[in-house]
């Protein structure tokens, strides 16, 4: 862990690791509290366990880690330990996330892998045991993710962090995970319900993902630092901008990413019917130029499309110019929020970070 020299960089491979070691230190710890419970639970903890550690970017720890820098937090001061192991714990909360939305999404790859869900459902096929496998793999991965989000907590609770810094923590943290929470039913209520408004997608993105992607991250660790109220409000500017750009990203790489990069079937958002801002604002442009296209679209979406649908789908997001649209709206988003961070009282060295993890996130391909 980079807790005595510091050395580590906010997003660079030595703070990657120290995150992972937390977290491999805390898994290990766990077993013997999860070992008396049986075998079932045991192989339960290890897929989690295998889950969280078999990749990820680390992207949450790291906001948490250089909020609390730039708070003027001191990596090479006693608390780091505490506080590297408390953002580490993020990594948790996103693990329930990912699982549970696999779920929601049906879901069958993630990171090139099977899913939880999928996983346990060919477990339950290969032993041949009694039941339907798929509502099994389910049942198992809904338990598996309720437990990411139970030991998230207790990870927190075992950081080492004081008394005074759990609780300026506390609240933050309770915030963060209902406001995911929120937004994955805002999402789930705007697919069903049919709101194909860029402001119903954008409302998604705010909650679902730039609060708890970058904003919270960012507030957790200003307030393990004791930060101030105007640097709270600043990251908060810059992490809502920068959180949703974030999102229209993976928005575009959900419909052109490579698989062989992003690690899901290509077209994926398409075929699940995913009311993101890329989709909205082709809806609102075929709604008022092209009646046809807009058909085209409300029909397709949702559906189980083959690879030439997709493609043609693409074209039509593509000639309607909201592909174009996102492109721009990132790139003002990111220009507002790097502005909001170079005007605050964050440190030198967080502002250097916090463009480059902002830039890296804005325009990355996976």
């Amino acid at each position: 862990m980079p807790s005595a020299n510091g050395s580590a960089a906010a997003t660079g491979a030595g703070f990657v690791t120290a995150v992972e070691t937390a977290l491999t230190e805390f898994f290990a710890a766990k077993r013997g509290t999860v070992e008396p419970l049986g075998a079932p639970f045991v192989e339960a903890a290890e897929a989690l366990e295998q889950f969280v550690l078999r990749g990820g970017k680390r992207t949450r720890p790291s906001f948490a880690w250089t909020g609390w820098l730039g708070a003027g937090g001191d990596p090479a001061g006693p608390e780091a330990t505490a506080v590297l192991s408390a953002c580490a714990a993020l990594e948790l909360v996103q693990a329930c996330a990912l699982i549970h939305d696999d779920i929601i999404d049906s879901s069958r790859t993630r990171r090139r892998f099977p899913t939880v869900h999928v996983d346990f459902e060919s477990r339950h096929r290969e032993r041949d045991w009694a039941g339907d496998a798929a509502h099994f793999g389910t049942s198992v991965a809904i338990l598996i993710g309720d437990l990411a989000l139970a030991w998230a907590d207790d990870m927190v609770h075992a950081s080492g962090l004081d008394a005074a810094a759990l609780s300026r923590f506390a609240p933050i943290w309770g915030l963060m995970r209902t406001e995911v929470l929120g937004g994955q039913l805002l999402d789930i209520n705007g697919e069903a319900g049919g709101d194909d408004s860029v402001e119903a997608a954008l409302r998604i993105n705010r909650y679902k993902t730039a609060a708890y992607t970058v904003e919270r991250p960012l507030h957790l660790g200003a307030a393990l630092a004791d930060a101030d109220p105007g640097l709270f409000a600043a990251y908060r500017a810059f992490g809502t901008d920068i959180g949703i750009a974030f999102q229209l990203r993976d928005d575009l790489l959900g419909v052109f990413g490579d698989p062989a990069v992003t690690g899901k079937p290509s077209g994926d958002d398409l075929r699940e019917g995913k009311r993101t801002v890329l989709l909205a604002e082709a809806l609102r442009r075929a709604d008022a130029t092209d009646l046809a296209a807009a058909k085209l679209l409300r029909t397709s979406i949702g559906t189980d499309l083959s690879a030439d649908e997709v493609e043609r789908l693409r074209a039509v997001l593509t000639e309607l110019g909201a592909v174009d649209d996102v492109e721009s709206r990132i790139a003002d988003l990111t220009e507002r929020g790097l502005a909001a961070i170079e005007t605050s009282t964050a440190t030198t060295t967080a502002k250097q970070s916090l463009r480059a993890m902002a830039l890296a996130a804005t325009r990355r391909t996976a």
